[in-house]
C-alpha cells in the first residue's frame, strides 16, 4: 500500500471514477442505504475536493496478539474487532495515530473522528477500509489515503447500524478529504 512512484493525474482519475461508481451503487444497488423511493432524487453524494496532501504516509505497529476490543455502535449491541494495527503518522507536521481493527482475514477497518466530524462530516465520524497483499510487518509504510474516507450507511439510513469510532481514534486535526455531510 506504500507509494513508490505516485501518479497524482492517474490517483486524481482513479478517485473520481470510484466516486462515481459509489454514487451509481446509491442510486441503483438494490442494497443501497437510500430508501427506494428517494433514489430518483439521490444527485450524488457529497465530497470534499481530491486532495493528494491527504494521502498519508503511515508506518505500522503490529499488535502480534491482538487485543480484542468491543466498539460501541449506534443502535443496538457492540461489535468485537480485533485491533491490530497501530498506524503513525504525520498531517501538517503533528503526529498522530490510529488504531486498525480487523475481524478474521477481512480487510482493516479504520473508525475516525477529526475536527470536521458533527461539522462538515457525518456526525458519528467517518471509515476509510483497506487491504494489503502482504503480511504487514513492524515499520511497514503504508498509505493512508484520507480522499476515501466514507460516511457509514448508517448516516444515510436508520436501518443500519454502525460501529462508532472509539476515542483512541479521534483526531485532534482537521481532515477535509473524503465524503462530506449535507
Amino acid at each position: 500500500m506504500s507509494d513508490a512512484a505516485f501518479d497524482a493525474d492517474q490517483w486524481a482519475s482513479e478517485l473520481e471514477a470510484h466516486r462515481e461508481e459509489k454514487d451509481q451503487f446509491f442510486r441503483d444497488h438494490k442494497q443501497s442505504p437510500v430508501a427506494p423511493e428517494n433514489r430518483d432524487q439521490f444527485d450524488g453524494l457529497q465530497y470534499f475536493p481530491p486532495d493528494p496532501a491527504y494521502r498519508i504516509n503511515a508506518t505500522a505497529t503490529v499488535h502480534d496478539d491482538p487485543d480484542t476490543v468491543s466498539l460501541e455502535t449506534t443502535a443496538g449491541p457492540e461489535v468485537e474487532y480485533e485491533r491490530s494495527l497501530t498506524l503513525s503518522f504525520e498531517v501538517r507536521d503533528d503526529e498522530f495515530t490510529l488504531a486498525a481493527y480487523r475481524q478474521g482475514d477481512g480487510p482493516y477497518f479504520v473508525p475516525f473522528r477529526d475536527k470536521t466530524t458533527g461539522q462538515q462530516s457525518f456526525q458519528y465520524g467517518r471509515y476509510m477500509e483497506f487491504e494489503t497483499d502482504h503480511a504487514v510487518e513492524d515499520g511497514d509504510v503504508l498509505t493512508l489515503d484520507f480522499n476515501l474516507a466514507f460516511n457509514p450507511f448508517c448516516a444515510y439510513s436508520d436501518a443500519f447500524t454502525c460501529p462508532l469510532p472509539p476515542r483512541e481514534n479521534w483526531l485532534d486535526v482537521v481532515i477535509t478529504a473524503g465524503e462530506k455531510w449535507e
